[in-house]
């Protein structure tokens, strides 16, 4: 078997922030609480959002829906894609002029509600102005700093082995399923890089992917992160990246220039869909769009390893802005978003699916597309099986995945050992938490 980590032997220091960041506190620190009634107006909300043009159709069509039930509720709009938005956000919160209700990532999560910069909406919560009852409590609390309400799901995705079914049929290979070990991925892996003449690699190399790597971490009794520090020691990455250094020596996955080609994560760069590999590490909900860029039938299965170290992850979130005058307008339209059928019903898998459990059901009935009914299908069994969220990433977030992609494709490119290269991380990690 993969060998488990090993407990954490010492304490990093604590997490700092970056620098604009810490120039938006001030400007958010002289922002009002004021709010107007929900039905109330004339109220013109900012919204802002990152995503692509069907994203921003769907969104828009809701926030219209709740406009005909309000009419003194507007909405002014903008999105963009994810490269550069959160340079954006920070800006125009710099500058005095952020939005009153923005989408924010798990990396983000913390640092905007450290910073005051995301308004606390536990009031709203604990008056059922936005009501939460029938959200998961894993997504609950994933969206929870400090005992405090933060931000609220706007949906839910899990991390999943998207596999080439088309192809292993072909090959007359059985399926993954989520009861593997990784030793056991790894050898059926290597059955599929032989029974296709070595056309194929069998699987992916995750080794740079921080869902893959945590959800393993999770499995060994560890956390990525313990407080505001890393929760695992070089010696246990180390083992990860020996781990997968070992499946490319056996040709279980391809070639680390291969790999490393598709570490960005850009659907259409994915190994299962250029024919490189059988399958490859993503989130479900992304099915959908992978499956667009193939002629092959694609499928999921659960990552290898224990179940119950994956959890109910919130795909992205919404948060209001602190210094909003229309505080009670958001928290309304947050829970229009969240709980509304009609709303539900217009966003459907987009954004993954509905944090609201009612929802979801009555939406994934009505999928039209094969990928999205698989996708929410596996991700309703999943759920029986998640184990609890952990809280969110500390500030920094976004750095360490830098620093793991970085140190994962030395260790791939053979350029440092996985050694080397893991103790390499811990020590830039332990100094981009603590600044």
């Amino acid at each position: 078997m993969i060998p488990l980590p090993t407990a954490p032997r010492a304490r990093l220091r604590s997490a700092a922030l970056a620098l604009l960041l810490f120039l938006v506190a001030g400007v958010v620190a002289c922002g009002k609480d004021t709010d107007a009634p929900a039905d109330g107006g004339p109220v013109q909300l900012s919204v802002f959002w990152y995503g692509n043009q069907r994203r921003a159709e769907l969104t828009e069509q809701a926030l219209q829906a709740y406009t005909r039930r309000h009419p003194g509720v507007t909405f002014r709009v903008t999105w963009q894609g994810s490269d550069g938005y959160y340079q954006r956000l920070a800006t125009q919160s710099a500058g005095g002029n952020p939005p009153d209700l923005f989408q924010l990532d798990e990396d983000y999560l913390t640092e905007y509600a450290q910073r005051q910069i995301a308004l606390d909406l536990t009031e709203f919560v604990d008056r059922r102005r936005i009501d939460l009852t029938r959200l998961s409590p894993s997504l609950v609390q994933s969206g929870t700093v400090n005992g405090r309400v933060m931000a609220v799901a706007a949906a839910e995705n899990t991390p999943a082995l998207v596999y080439n079914r088309g192809l292993l049929r072909r090959l007359h290979l059985r399926e993954p399923n989520p009861d593997m070990t990784y030793d056991q991925y790894v050898s059926w892996a290597r059955q599929v890089t032989v029974r296709s003449g070595g056309r194929v690699a069998g699987t992916m190399d995750p080794s740079a992917d921080i869902r893959a790597l945590w959800v393993w971490l999770r499995a060994g009794g560890l956390e990525f992160y313990r407080g505001r520090q890393l929760g695992f020691t070089a010696d246990d990455l180390a083992r990860w990246f020996e781990f997968w250094q070992d499946a490319r020596t056996s040709r279980a996955t391809p070639a680390a220039a291969v790999v490393q080609a598709a570490n960005s994560g850009d659907p259409a760069r994915q190994l299962v869909v250029t024919g490189r590999a059988a399958a490859s590490f993503a989130w479900s909900q992304q099915l959908t769009e992978l499956q667009r860029n193939t002629r092959d039938e694609l499928a999921l299965a659960g990552l290898p390893g224990a179940a119950n170290a994956q959890w109910a992850r919130a795909s992205m979130y919404w948060a209001a802005y602190r210094g909003t005058r229309h505080a009670d307008t958001v928290a309304d339209v947050i829970n229009f978003l969240t709980n509304d059928p009609q709303a539900g019903r217009i966003l459907g898998d987009e954004r993954g699916l509905s944090a609201n459990l009612d929802i979801r059901q009555a939406v994934q009935s009505s999928l039209g597309d094969r990928a999205a009914r698989l996708s929410a299908t596996f991700e309703t069994a999943m759920a029986e099986r998640f184990g609890p969220a952990p809280p969110p990433p500390p500030p920094g977030q976004a750095r360490i995945r830098a620093l793991l992609r970085t140190a994962a494709e030395r260790a791939e490119s053979g350029r440092a050992t996985g050694r080397t290269a893991a103790a390499d991380f811990v020590e830039q990690a332990n100094t981009a938490l603590s600044g």
